[in-house]
């Protein structure tokens, strides 16, 4: 099994019409099967991997959000049912385990002149993934609604709140804040946003032992159920793209949102360019009187299957280089927080560039990262919709993971 050993300084400094209908990638050769997440910014990437296409190399792609539970039976038969994997920071931990990824360094120094050192992910000293955008959770906020209500910018989560509340009491807005709190794996984002901003540490150090049944969990908890006293009733219900609707339905003032989606809230050719317009970004609010921002910070990049010929994989590689090369980059200046040479950041990546620049620590990745994500996910719900409390959702929590680590092999 790898171990992997990330910072947030390192994610940071990652973080720190462009192709003809066949473009010349100079693949000669192969077949190109792509497994992505169904979001835009991929999808500007993918669609350019596409145009590698000709007699004699075919590409061809799967969008969707079932992406993580397809991806290892996906890449574990042989030949693997898809050549490359789109992955992030959490998602490329189960391929490494299951070893069904190639090492890429070879493919980088034959065919990877645009990529940029910062892009290169690696393990053990290998390189084993090309990260080619950068990710947070950041506050979008509608900059007229809080002048209307003559309330200062806020930038942590006690300044929302008292926001919040004068919203309310002016008529403004009832339900002025939102998040993610659908039960599964978007519930289990927020715990860990707001437990990194709190300063928290997910395990003992050195070791797959779960740290977060203490007072620093009992905060975070009480944060995150506080907030819902602004959000609508079916708070329980939403997730990004529920966010998004019903930012752009102008019936939420105040959100900690993910920067990759930024595009489709101030779009000017959108569903409501006047909200589009009045949106400020801005980092990752703090809180607990903490210096870290309450968000995770994210890449997303592209791995090689491990099972497949050395001539798709080539392929594969040549497509996705392709894709993701700077001119794609410059050309969708608003698409991602792009980590490709020479891009000039727009005002709409300095959400995710400010939550790096703040300090924002990376999502873990470390193998066992996964297990609490899902207990988190499965048993904070109760404790949300207000039948449990909070000391008992933790110890729920840290017994659902102290199973699956232990039948993992984690834990003894």
């Amino acid at each position: 099994m790898m171990m992997m050993k990330t910072t947030a300084a390192s994610i940071a400094a990652l973080v720190l019409g462009t192709g003809a209908a066949f473009a010349d990638c100079g693949i000669e050769s192969g077949s190109v099967r792509i497994l992505a997440n169904d979001f835009d910014a991929l999808g500007i990437v993918i669609d350019e991997a596409k145009t590698c296409a000709s007699d004699t190399v075919s590409v061809e792609a799967n969008m969707t959000s079932e992406h993580k539970s397809l991806q290892v039976p996906a890449l574990t038969i042989n030949p693997a049912q898809y050549t490359v994997a789109l992955v992030a920071n959490n998602s490329i931990v189960p391929l490494l385990n299951d070893d069904l990824i190639r090492p890429l360094d070879d493919l980088v120094a034959e065919y990877g002149d645009s990529l940029q050192e910062s892009q290169l992910i690696r393990v053990d000293g290998e390189v084993v993934a090309i990260a080619f955008m950068g990710n947070a959770q950041h506050l979008f906020m509608r900059s007229d609604i809080l002048e209307e209500a003559g309330i200062e910018t806020p930038t942590s989560y006690e300044e929302i709140l008292e926001a919040a509340k004068v919203l309310r009491e002016k008529g403004i807005m009832e339900y002025p804040l939102a998040a993610a709190d659908l039960p599964g794996w978007n519930l289990a984002a927020e715990f860990v946003n707001m437990y990194l901003g709190m300063g928290g540490d997910f395990f003992e150090a050195g070791s797959a032992e779960p740290s977060i049944n203490n007072e620093t969990g009992m905060k975070t908890l009480e944060m995150m159920k506080a907030l819902t006293e602004y959000m609508s009733p079916e708070y329980m219900t939403y997730d990004a793209n529920e966010m998004k609707a019903l930012y752009l339905a102008d019936e939420v003032a105040i959100m900690n949102q993910w920067g990759s989606m930024v595009n489709g809230h101030i779009d000017p050719e959108g569903p409501a360019p006047e909200i589009g317009e009045a949106t400020m970004l801005a980092p990752a609010p703090f809180v607990g009187g903490g210096a870290t921002p309450a968000a995770a910070l994210w890449w997303d990049g592209f791995t090689i299957a491990k099972n497949i010929s050395d001539e798709d994989a080539a392929a594969s590689f040549q497509a996705m280089v392709y894709g993701a090369r700077p001119e794609v980059a410059q050309a969708n200046p608003t698409g991602a927080t792009w980590l490709m040479k020479d891009f000039d950041a727009p005002e709409s990546a300095n959400g995710v560039l400010g939550t790096a620049a703040e300090g924002a620590r990376a999502y873990p990745m470390t193998p066992y990262m996964g297990l609490l994500h899902t207990a988190l996910g499965a048993e904070l719900a109760e404790f949300m919709q207000g039948s449990e409390g909070a000391e008992q959702a933790l110890s729920d929590v840290e017994a659902a993971y102290r199973a699956a680590a232990t039948e993992a092999g984690f834990l003894n």
